[in-house]
Parts: structure tokens; C-alpha cells; sequence
């Protein structure tokens, strides 16, 4: 038996060049701008039988704005940046520029004493191989963009250095269907 997720990008909380890593802000005035925006596409996925987000302010505000009531997953926190946790990547890449290299470089690196970018995706794709499929049709998850690329690298197979060239906008979806180990990527056309 297969099971649907869609996963929707939190909306934002910051402007793109201030977000910060493993940052926990709520949404800022443009984030609420954008979920009233596209609410009309975005509410109809409250249907699902599961209703989930990852544990940040921006993930559980943007849920429950569009109506979904969702179960806050640990399993979908952000990747821990460890000691860059709250700096932007502009302010870690002046400070440690070798770091920040091996970082992007090695997926198995933690130069910043967290969590590796391998890790982080294999977390994230134990989340979606112990998603129930008995009687369980479509399940839907509000989380961070990062937690959407490391779903998608999981879910395709690709190599782990493909994380750095997935894009997700805030408030976008994805929908993935199969079970453990073995899932396919679904895009729909959604009307504006």
C-alpha cells in the first residue's frame, strides 16, 4: 500500500540574505502576506488524514493558518547547526571560510559541531519510511526548506551533494508517494 505526502514549505520569517540557520523566528509581516495570498491553493490539503509540522514557530504558525491543526514531528526539526546556529551563512563564511568549505564540500562534515548534512537526510527519510500506509491515504507536513530538500534527496536517491541545488520558496509543495525506500515524486498543476 502507498501513502501520499505533500510537504509545504514554511512560510517565511525572514527576508531571504537575513535568514539564519536553525533559526526559530515566527513569521514576519510577509510571511502572513504570503499564506493569505495563496491560503485558497494550500487550505484544500487540510483534508489529509495526518496533518503534521516540523517544531519551528515559522512551520506550526504557518499550519495552523491554513487550517491544517498539525502534529508537531521532532523528527522534522531543521538540521543542527550547532555553534552556527542563529548566524546567517554570510556571517559564518567571513568567520570561518574553511569551515564553511569542508561543509559544503563533505556531506559527512559538521564543522560547526552539529549535525551532518548526511545525517540530517537520512533523519529525515526515517521520518517518511515510518509513515503509516494502512488506511492512511494522504498525510500532508508544513516544514522548513531545508527539511523538504534533505525529503526530496532521500526520496529520489540522488547523491547528498544535490541538497545544495534543490531551491524551495517559502510556501511551496512537493508531493511524494510510495513507502520505505521506495518513493516517486508527484508534481501537480495547481490553479492561481
Amino acid at each position: 500500500m502507498s501513502v501520499r505526502v505533500t510537504l509545504v514549505a514554511a512560510a517565511r520569517s525572514s527576508a531571504p540574505l537575513a535568514e539564519r540557520f536553525d533559526d526559530d523566528r515566527p513569521l514576519d509581516q510577509a510571511g502572513w502576506h504570503e499564506v493569505q495570498l495563496l491560503a485558497h491553493a494550500l487550505v484544500p490539503l487540510a483534508a489529509a488524514d495526518l496533518r503534521y509540522c516540523s517544531p519551528t514557530a515559522r512551520s506550526r504558525a504557518t499550519g495552523e493558518a491554513l487550517g491544517y491543526a498539525p502534529l508537531v514531528q521532532p523528527a522534522l526539526r531543521d538540521c543542527d547547526m550547532g555553534r552556527w546556529r542563529g548566524c546567517t551563512f554570510a556571517d559564518v563564511a567571513a568567520r570561518e571560510p574553511a569551515a564553511v568549505d569542508a561543509w559544503l564540500a563533505d556531506p559527512r562534515s559538521a564543522p560547526h559541531g552539529g549535525e551532518p548534512l548526511l545525517s540530517f537526510i537520512s533523519r529525515i527519510g526515517g521520518w517518511l519510511d515510518t509513515r503509516p500506509a494502512d488506511d492512511i491515504a494522504a498525510i500532508v507536513a508544513v516544514a522548513e526548506p531545508a527539511v523538504i530538500r534533505a525529503a526530496l534527496v532521500y526520496a529520489l536517491h540522488a547523491p547528498a551533494p544535490s541538497f545544495w541545488s534543490v531551491d524551495v520558496r517559502p510556501l511551496s509543495t512537493v508531493t511524494l508517494i510510495g513507502g520505505p525506500g521506495r518513493w516517486s515524486l508527484r508534481l501537480d498543476a495547481r490553479a492561481s
